[in-house]
């Protein structure tokens, strides 16, 4: 029994009382012989006690939240790039794991921008001074360089208590955006950023999802439409479900390496506003998934139709390191603005992301990000501020992770010869890995992949033959899903049907990241290729043969629009 004179002094005042609650306690204890004991307080309601196999089924009451009280917003959202085929990747592991014999030896995951569960290692100084700021001890250590401490030491003195685990500004730690505010300065040759303009965010998705509940509104005709690009990200569509937003799609153009065409925007702008008010432009450049990196040319064009139209744009910029081909180049669609002039710089409503999970360091988990808002109604950034305080702030040591890629070590600096080795590293491989990927897949009859700008995927066309369509059709499934799920119960190999990143009607495409080792690449992209070879045969066997490609790019070009189904 819990003995309540030992919480009170002996000379209190309510000592009388507390005698008198212990005796009736202790006569409490004395009828316990007598009968029943009384249930007191909320145990008489627990059934914490009542095995489940127990209850009488005809007595459970009804549950709350069921698939039919489902927000249908939320059943509406779809993410292919961890869907049915990665999960059932997944079950393919464990099987493996437990004995399970299947005709491949590993899961190879292609289906995401994972770097580092790729196989690719970390950057030294960025792990550096992230691990100083999570054990600041490590500043005695001869083991760290001074620039790495340096940057600790000033990350951490912005922080409560000095401590990476304390909340920051739901901004941000102020350090960090004036770091981010002068590295977008120095990327843009001098257009001046301003760091109040500069928000830390869970990764780019994070900023991506609270700038679309800023902008989505209206109902019927009147609701926010948002133009995305087809194929997409996947996050976009599932944002706009989820929202209950109009997704507005415009088409890349695949025969002109996945172009964007300012004629197709206004089809697609054109054809929204009659059932609703389209409001914001997103683009992602570099492309995800189509690895196109878009033109100075072509940004002003979509910049001057924003203008016109009076559209929000959404820069998705996370990739803008990831530039492999020598005749392309990365171009921030702030800079774009600017030397458009300041009838355009100082009226288009504009923000743009970026993130620590792509780039040359890929650290995905860290969930780094920030992003840039620029002309924004000051009353608005008012609510914008207001709507990120309610998830507090994003990690600090993603923030801190952040900070290392706007502030890398410079020139004169101890740690500047190995950062420099370590990214330059990171960026030739994939550049590489960019061309073997586009090389081996054109080199595939009933397989065209354009060329690999940027970014960390190929996206190619894939001819499915038409019994393998009425197959798909039979199953009540999409015709690339079939070929991802055969590929992967053949092979091993996970890769992300083009159906989940949309494409246009009669054409089918999967995507597939780069990021393997070029050793395990070279070994996934033959063993693709040799699926492909024996699906054409099994599907094509009461149909015309398809011949081997010519090793020549024209006729392989010529040989895919003969089995190509993708319209004009």
């Amino acid at each position: 029994m819990f003995r309540l004179h030992h919480i009170v002094h002996r000379s209190s005042p309510v000592l009388h009382q507390t005698k008198t609650l212990s005796s009736c306690l202790r006569q409490h204890t004395r009828l316990k012989t007598q009968g029943p004991p009384l249930q007191c307080g909320l145990k008489r309601f627990s059934t914490a006690e009542v095995p489940v196999e127990a209850r009488d089924p005809s007595r459970m009451r009804e549950r709350t939240l069921t698939m039919e009280t489902l927000n249908p917003q939320v059943k509406a959202v779809e993410y292919a790039v961890r869907g049915p085929i990665v999960i059932k990747a997944g079950d393919l592991e464990r099987g493996l794991q437990q004995g399970v014999k299947q005709p491949f030896t590993e899961v190879i995951k292609a289906n995401i921008g994972d770097a580092h569960a790729m196989g690719q290692q970390p950057i030294t100084f960025l792990r550096q001074v992230v691990a100083l700021c999570c054990f600041p001890e490590l500043m005695d250590s001869p083991s760290f360089p001074d620039d790495a401490k340096q940057r600790a030491r000033r990350i951490l003195k912005d922080c409560g208590g000095q401590s990476l685990g304390s909340y920051s500004a739901s901004q941000g730690v102020e350090c960090i955006r004036r770091d981010i505010a002068e590295h977008i300065t120095h990327r843009d040759q001098g257009v001046p950023a301003e760091w109040n303009n500069i928000y830390l965010t869970t990764g780019a998705s994070d900023g991506i999802m609270s700038i679309l509940k800023l902008l989505v509104s209206g109902q019927d005709r009147s609701r926010t439409g948002v133009m995305i690009p087809i194929p997409q990200y996947p996050l976009y569509s599932a944002a706009i479900s989820e929202l209950g937003a109009v997704q507005i799609n415009y088409y890349l153009d695949e025969a002109n390496c996945w172009a964007l065409d300012i004629e197709e925007l206004q089809r697609a702008y054109l054809t929204a506003k009659k059932h609703c008010q389209p409001r914001v432009l997103c683009i992602i450049n570099p492309g995800n998934p189509t690895g196109r990196v878009q033109s100075k040319k072509c940004i002003e064009e979509v910049l001057h139709f924003a203008y016109e139209e009076n559209l929000f744009v959404m820069a998705d910029e996370v990739y803008q390191d990831n530039v492999y081909s020598s005749d392309c180049q990365f171009h921030s669609f702030k800079k774009v603005l600017f030397d458009m002039g300041t009838e355009y710089f100082n009226n288009v409503e504009l923000v743009s992301f970026h993130s620590t999970s792509k780039g040359y360091t890929g650290e995905c988990g860290f969930r780094g990000g920030y992003m840039e808002v620029l002309n924004m109604d000051p009353q608005v950034q008012t609510q914008l501020i207001k709507l990120l305080s309610v998830r507090l702030c994003p990690p600090v040591s993603g923030q801190a992770a952040m900070n290392v890629i706007v502030n890398p070590p410079q020139v004169h600096e101890p740690s500047y010869a190995q950062f420099t080795k370590e990214k330059s590293s990171v960026l030739d491989a994939l550049a590489h890995k960019a061309r073997l990927t586009e090389q081996i897949l054109n080199s595939v009859p009933g397989i065209k992949c354009n060329p690999v700008q940027g970014a960390m995927y190929a996206f190619p066309q894939i001819f499915i033959p038409p019994r393998a369509i009425e197959e798909a059709q039979s199953l009540s499934m999409a015709p690339d899903m079939l070929y991802c799920l055969k590929l992967l119960e053949e092979t091993g190999i996970c890769v992300v049907p083009g159906s989940g990143f949309g494409q246009r009607e009669g054409t089918y495409h999967f995507r597939m990241t780069i990021l393997p080792s070029p050793e395990k690449l070279e070994v996934l992209l033959e063993k693709l290729k040799k699926f492909h070879l024996r699906f054409l045969e099994e599907y094509s066997q009461q149909e015309p043969q398809i011949s081997s490609s010519s090793s020549s790019s024209s006729s392989s070009k010529d040989h895919h629009r003969q089995i190509s189904t993708q319209p004009d």
